[in-house]
């Protein structure tokens, strides 16, 4: 999510549409204000304590947090946005009630919907709360319009909360074409660690139940010869989903059952990397896995192929569109651990150098540039509707045309 609202908001601001994001401030050192390129302003808002803050504790600073972009909107002239842009539903309860003193529409993205997780729990994993669910369903009810990332998402939230096939907009989320290219292998694995000639299936994301980085370790234990490389840190809560393990989802619960498996000389942990550095984790693979239990998009899996790596990844939420079947990667139903076996014992037998240059072109389809497009198509469609409904006259152009608030939200 911070990579998707940080890209569409640096595309817009090459457009000349002014942009900014407000988001809680994690440290006390975080400056309330940052210009983190011309057209896009970063608020930081104090909202509750900058550290040890657990995420089902935030919808408590909710209030907090409204104050302060109330109170920074409070210091312009009546009009200076031109619509409200949530993600996240924490942040859409924020642009709900802005939305109604600003007399501006509200677009929103709900990145995940609580319902879905729950429906994919992997074992062992805390399920979302109650509070969430109706939040969500609050938003999805108060929004203007709602951005979706794909179709199966869309049919999600009419079938899960009811929403109005009309007010939807799908729109695929993009990856930087030109910091992730297809690149040298051996200079990626030399600057890695890695040899030169071993085979490697790299894992890329948060170190939780959710993704299942777990899964992927299994299979590797049954794949001799075969590397994993986990890039990642820990999120979330709850066991490692491999049923019969134990240890927090953690990195050092990964590394146990690594240890458990007999496999802690064929797995190399790296700490969260950034945009740079993944290039060189994704360069230096000759398989990206996506196991994750529920994704909404699977940005991760876009990255890879842009590189030219082809990805194997299971069959849930986004994935699908972001991955060609057969063309680009591998499409694996469900996570039994032998299928996960199977299927990348297939790639490597294929050789995943095969699906190179189609992993490419693939990637090349999702770029931010096409998700900014949809995005201003979805705005004007929004601003339109709402002066249409409110009777709302348009205001004076202002310098550089629209100015966008984007919530992200008291999310840390």
């Amino acid at each position: 999510m911070n990579v998707y609202v940080l890209q569409t908001a640096l595309e817009m601001a090459r457009r000349g549409v002014e942009v900014e994001i407000f988001t809680r401030a994690t440290s006390s050192v975080d400056p309330p204000l940052v210009r983190v390129a011309p057209g896009v302003l970063v608020r930081n808002v104090v909202a509750g304590p900058f550290e040890g803050l657990d995420k089902y504790d935030l919808p408590t600073q909710l209030c907090a947090f409204t104050a302060g972009v109330l109170r920074a909107e409070a210091t312009h002239e009546p009009g200076h946005y031109d619509v409200v842009h949530s993600h996240y539903w924490l942040s859409g309860q924020v642009g709900w009630l802005a939305r109604d003193r600003w007399a501006v529409p509200l677009v929103h993205t709900a990145h995940t919907l609580a319902a879905v997780k729950n429906a994919a729990l992997a074992t062992g994993d805390a399920p979302e709360p109650p509070l969430r669910a109706v939040g969500e369903q609050q938003v999805v009810d108060e929004a203007d319009r709602l951005i979706v990332n794909t179709e199966d998402e869309a049919q999600q939230l009419v079938s899960l909360h009811h929403a109005d096939q009309d007010r939807i907009d799908v729109v695929h989320p993009g990856v930087d074409l030109t910091v992730f290219t297809p690149g040298d292998k051996q200079a990626a694995r030399a600057a890695l660690g890695l040899a030169a000639d071993e085979q490697v299936v790299a894992f890329v994301g948060r170190i939780q139940p959710l993704k299942a980085p777990d899964v992927l370790l299994s299979a590797v234990a049954k794949l001799p010869g075969v590397r994993a490389l986990i890039a990642g840190g820990p999120s979330g809560s709850g066991l490692i989903s491999r049923p019969g393990a134990s240890g927090q989802a953690t990195p050092d619960g990964l590394v146990r059952l690594a240890d458990e498996l007999g496999i802690a000389d064929r797995v190399t942990f790296l700490p969260p990397q950034s945009r740079d550095q993944l290039v060189n984790v994704y360069r230096a693979a000759d398989v990206v896995a996506v196991p994750s239990h529920s994704e909404s998009f699977g940005l991760v899996a876009v990255e890879a192929q842009a590189c030219g790596t082809p990805v194997v990844a299971a069959a849930v939420g986004g994935l699908p569109v972001a991955v060609c079947d057969g063309i680009s990667g591998v499409l694996v139903p469900g996570h039994d651990i032998d299928d996960w076996a199977a299927a990348i014992d297939g790639l490597f037998r294929r050789g995943p150098e095969t699906m190179r240059d189609a992993a490419v072109a693939h990637a090349a389809t999702f770029s931010w540039a096409h998700t900014v497009d949809a995005l201003l198509a979805s705005y004007d469609r929004a601003i339109t509707d709402y002066r249409a409904r409110h009777q709302v006259r348009e205001v004076a152009t202002r310098r550089n045309g629209r100015r966008f608030s984007i919530r992200r939200g008291v999310r840390a």
